[in-house]
This record gives C-alpha cells, structure tokens and sequence, in this order.
C-alpha cells in the first residue's frame, strides 16, 4: 500500500493496534460483564439499568439523550430501560418547562437507596479484573490510570463523555468514605454520628 504524504504508519502496524486493541477489549469485556453481572444480581438489575441509576445519579436529572449518549447505548435502549426502572419505583421521568423536547430522568429515593447498597455492598474480593490489577498496585503503589487509553476514548466520545466519566469519579471520591471495611456517603456518617451522640 502506497502512503500518503500525511500518514505516519504503516499498513502492517495500524492491522496490529486495531486487532491487539479488539482482542484484549474483549477479553476484558468478558470479565467485566460478569463481574458487573454478579455484582448487581441481588438488586435485580441488569447492566443497563444499573448503568443509568449510576449516571442518573451523578448527572443529577439528566435527558434520556445524554444517558444514550454517557451509558454508550442507543436512544430506544435508554428509554426502555429507563421506562422499566420508573415501573420499579427506582426513575421518574419528566419535562422542563425550558424543553418540552426531551424527557428527563431522576432518582426516586427508592432509587438512589439501592445504588447507595450496590456501592456499600461492593466486594472486591469478588471482582476479578480488581484483583487481576492488584499485583500492579502491590508493586507501584497505585492501580493503573490508563491514560493511553483515556486519551483514545476522549478522541472517540469527545470532551463531554470525559467530563462525565471523570465527575462520576470525582463525585465517588468527595462524597464515600471507607466506613470499617464498608462504603458509605459520608452525610449518612454524619448524621449517625450525630444521632448516637443525642442518645
């Protein structure tokens, strides 16, 4: 194959990245999924529905578009699952007065107390792609970043999937504490504390 004046690669190398990226994706994809699945199955959720409690939560009322958009899933495939989570009592849906356009979701209460005790009840002894890692921990002192990997993804998804990916993180490391081996939010703390110092 004859290069173009702008292409820095060859035939050869860009085959080898696309099916070395392909195939380890889905190795990983295979462990993740079924961690992910045993995880959530006491809840009765699936992947999807566990995926938009979780964004949900961290957008705070966001579009069912936005949600398609984060949870990497087609339009039709957000509403559905979101449509049977507002059937749970878990979602409700609703307009805005700005944007009689798009549907907007939010956490019940309901809701965001069964993503709070998937959070809390959170092994990860059981997890195997966590402790497929941990021997990287054990030796530099930190779980691996995977910047490279990130960079690629912003390319792919652009600035506002990053965004988001980076506040849910964010949101995790301000708001849960490690309670006795437990996760918990931290104003749950607080307010035990303060409600065994008033007995």
């Amino acid at each position: 194959m004859k290069k173009t004046s702008d292409q820095v690669y060859d035939l050869k190398e860009a085959l080898l990245f696309s099916q070395r990226i392909a195939q380890l994706s889905k190795a990983l994809w295979k462990t993740v999924e079924k961690d992910w699945q045993q995880w959530i199955k006491p809840y009765d959720l699936n992947i999807n529905e566990h995926h938009i409690l979780w964004i949900s939560y961290h957008l705070n009322g966001a579009s069912i578009s936005e949600i398609a958009k984060f949870g990497v899933m087609h339009v039709s495939t957000a509403f559905n699952f979101s449509k049977k989570l507002e059937e749970r009592g878990l979602l409700e849906f609703s307009k805005k007065e700005t944007d009689k356009r798009n549907t907007y979701i939010q956490l019940t209460q309901k809701g965001e107390d069964i993503l709070l005790a998937l959070m809390e009840n959170y092994k990860p002894s059981e997890n195997s792609v966590f402790n497929g890692a941990l021997p990287l921990r054990n030796l530099y002192g930190k779980f691996p970043e995977f910047m490279e990997l990130m960079t690629v993804i912003r390319k792919i998804y652009g600035e506002d999937f990053m965004d988001i990916f980076e506040r849910s993180f964010h949101h995790i490391e301000e708001e849960f504490v490690d309670n006795d081996g437990k996760l918990e939010k931290r104003e749950k703390i607080v307010t035990d504390q303060k409600e065994s110092i008033s007995n």
